[in-house]
C-alpha cells in the first residue's frame, strides 16, 4: 500500500513539474515581443525628441528681407525735346519708379544737338557725369569715351548674368565702341533708304527706281512735268547722298576702309553729284533751302523721291502710297543690289561712378534692363528701323512701315555712315564741299584728300 502511495506521489510530482516547465516555456515569446516593442518605442521617442531639438535650434525659414536703401539715380538720354520716343521713355521711367519705390530718378534728357554733345563732354571731363546715360557708341562719342568712365558689359554681366539678356548678340556687336569694346546696351538701330511717292510713279507709268536706268528715266520724266525728282538740301543735309553714292561706287568693303589718299571709287561716287545736278534731279534752290523745307517738298507731293532715315517714316502724312526701296547701284559701282546704310549708334551706359556705389550699382542695372528688355524695345521700335531684340511685327503697322521692314530685312549688306569712322572736323569738311562738287567748282578728289588729311591730323 505504501509502495502504491509513493508511486502515485512520484507520478503527481512529475506531472506538476512538467506542467510548470510547459507554462514557463509558453511565456518566453511574450516577454521577447514586449522587449522589442519597448526598444522601438524608446528609439522613436529619442528620434522625435532629437527632431524637436533640431527644429527649435533652426532660424526662422522665412525672414522678411531688409528694405533696400533709398537711391537717387541721375539719368540722361537723347529721348528729349521733340524726339518721337520721348513719351515712351518717360512712361518707362514712371513705371520703373512704381516698381521700385525706393529709387528716385533725376532725369535730364534733351535733344542730341551739338550744344548738348558739347555739354555732355564737359560734364564727363570735370567729373559731373550721370549714373546712367544713353549716348552715341560711334566716333561721335570719342571725347566722352576718352574720359574712361564707363563700365564694360563684360564686367556687368559677370555680376549680373541676365544683364542685356534680351539684346541680340548682333546688336551688341553693332553697338561696340570704335575700340571694339562693348559698353552700351542698345534699344533700336536705324536704316537709310530711298523714299518714293509711289502714286507719282504710277501717275506717269514709271517703275520704281530699283536700278540706275529706271532712276534716270524717272528723273527725266518728273523734271519734264514740273515735279522735283529728288528732294534734298545740298548745303544743309547732303549726308545721305554722300553715304549712298560712295557706298554704291566702292562697295561695302571699299566704303568702310579709311585710306590716307582719295580712292578712285570714292571720287567716282562724289562725281555723281554733278551728274545728277546737270540732269535737273535736285530742287532749283537746293543750295539755299534747309532740310526741313526739302522734306516738305516730298511730303506735299511736290517731289518724287527723298533719301532719308527710318526716323523720317513716321512723319510722312501719306502712309499708304509711300514706299521705301533700295538705292540703285550707280554705273560702274561695286555695291551689290540691296546694299544699305544703317546700324546702331547709341545705347545705355552705366558709369563707374554708379558702379562703385553698392546701392546705385544695382539700381543702375535695373534701370538699363527696364529700358532694354523686349517689351520696352518693341515700344521704342514701333515698327520703324531695326530693333535690338527679336521683336514680333506689330499689328497696326502702316503700309509704309511694312515697306520699310521689308526693305531693311532684305538688305544684302549694312554699312555704317562715314561720320562713324572719321573725325567730326573731317566729316564737316566733307559735307561743306558738296555744293561745290555738284556745281563743278570743287574737284571731288581734292576735297577727299583734304578730308583725309584733316582726319589723319586728329589721330
Amino acid at each position: 500500500m505504501k509502495k502504491n502511495v509513493k508511486k502515485y506521489l512520484s507520478i503527481l510530482l512529475t506531472v506538476v513539474l512538467m506542467a510548470s516547465l510547459m507554462t514557463a516555456c509558453g511565456k518566453k515569446p511574450a516577454v521577447k515581443e514586449t522587449a522589442q516593442e519597448t526598444a522601438q518605442e524608446t528609439t522613436q521617442s529619442t528620434s522625435e525628441d532629437t527632431a524637436a531639438a533640431d527644429t527649435s535650434s533652426e532660424p526662422a525659414a522665412t525672414q522678411e528681407a531688409a528694405a533696400p536703401n533709398p537711391v537717387t539715380l541721375t539719368t540722361v538720354s537723347m529721348f528729349g525735346g521733340t524726339d518721337p520716343n520721348a513719351g515712351n521713355y518717360q512712361a518707362i521711367n514712371d513705371q520703373f519708379m512704381k516698381d521700385y519705390s525706393y529709387i528716385t530718378l533725376e532725369d535730364d534728357s534733351q535733344s542730341s544737338d551739338q550744344d548738348w554733345k558739347t555739354k555732355i563732354a564737359a560734364d564727363f571731363a570735370v567729373g559731373n557725369e550721370p549714373d546712367v546715360i544713353q549716348y552715341f557708341t560711334d566716333a561721335n562719342a570719342s571725347d566722352v569715351l576718352a574720359a574712361d568712365k564707363f563700365v564694360t558689359i563684360e564686367e556687368i554681366k559677370a555680376a549680373y548674368p541676365d544683364y542685356a539678356k534680351d539684346t541680340l548678340d548682333t546688336a551688341l556687336q553693332a553697338a561696340s565702341n570704335p575700340d571694339g569694346v562693348q559698353r552700351a546696351v542698345p534699344t533700336t538701330g536705324y536704316w537709310e533708304g530711298l523714299f518714293c511717292n509711289k502714286d507719282l510713279f504710277d501717275q506717269y507709268s514709271l517703275e520704281l527706281p530699283t536700278d540706275w536706268d529706271k532712276m534716270t528715266k524717272a528723273i527725266e520724266t518728273f523734271k519734264a512735268n514740273g515735279i522735283v525728282p529728288i528732294a534734298v538740301s545740298l548745303n544743309n543735309v547732303p549726308h545721305y547722298w554722300v553715304e549712298f553714292l560712295m557706298l554704291s561706287a566702292a562697295g561695302p568693303e571699299g566704303y568702310a576702309t579709311v585710306p590716307t589718299e582719295a580712292p578712285e571709287d570714292w571720287v567716282k561716287g562724289l562725281s555723281m553729284f554733278k551728274t545728277l545736278r546737270d540732269m535737273g534731279a535736285f530742287p532749283e534752290d537746293t543750295d539755299t533751302i534747309d532740310n526741313d523745307l526739302a522734306g516738305e517738298l516730298f511730303k506735299n507731293k511736290q517731289a518724287a523721291m527723298q533719301l532719308d532715315g527710318s526716323w523720317y517714316a513716321g512723319g510722312i502724312p501719306d502712309q499708304d502710297k509711300t514706299v521705301v526701296v533700295a538705292f540703285p547701284t550707280i554705273p560702274g559701282g561695286k555695291a551689290p543690289a540691296g546694299a544699305m546704310v544703317g546700324g546702331i549708334s547709341s545705347g545705355f551706359y552705366i558709369t563707374k561712378k554708379a558702379w562703385e556705389d553698392p546701392d546705385k550699382k544695382d539700381a543702375a542695372v535695373k534701370f538699363v534692363m527696364a529700358h532694354t528688355n523686349k517689351e520696352s524695345v518693341t515700344k521704342y521700335w514701333g515698327g520703324n528701323g531695326q530693333a535690338a531684340c527679336a521683336v514680333e511685327p506689330i499689328a497696326n503697322m502702316t503700309s509704309l512701315g511694312i515697306s520699310g521692314l521689308d526693305y531693311s530685312s532684305a538688305a544684302t549688306s549694312i554699312s555704317a555712315p562715314t561720320d562713324s569712322r572719321i573725325s567730326q572736323e573731317a566729316y564737316n569738311t566733307l559735307i561743306s564741299g558738296i555744293v561745290g562738287v555738284s556745281t563743278g567748282d570743287v574737284d571731288p578728289a581734292d576735297l577727299l584728300n583734304e578730308v583725309l588729311s584733316v582726319n589723319a591730323s586728329k589721330k
